[in-house]
């Protein structure tokens, strides 16, 4: 069984011909603390991302909404990236452009 002080930073402990003390510095104890703050930021803006993507997610529209078709206002030409391939590797350029 040992007792631990944190503010004096040390720790005593019953052994064989006494009482045994471990004493330590300042440094340790406050590296220790700012890690432990940084890590509880870090857990607060976590969170608050996932409230936020919540939030977003829910006022997102929905994909499988149909918003309409696009149909081209002019003429359109086909022109094969890969004549060995099938159509769906094809541009479509307008065909009323000039050649300049």
């Amino acid at each position: 069984m040992a007792v631990s002080n944190y503010t004096y930073l040390k720790l005593k402990k019953l052994g064989p011909n006494g009482v045994i003390t471990v004493e330590s510095t300042y440094e340790p104890a406050y590296d220790c603390d700012v890690k432990c703050i940084e890590y509880a930021e870090a857990l607060v803006e976590a969170e608050t991302l996932l409230l936020n993507l919540d939030r977003l997610g829910s006022e997102a529209p929905d994909s499988k909404r149909h918003a309409g078709t696009f149909k081209p206002t002019e003429a359109i030409k086909l022109i094969l990236v890969d004549p060995t391939c099938f159509d769906d590797w094809a541009l479509r350029i307008s065909a009323t452009l000039d050649i300049k």
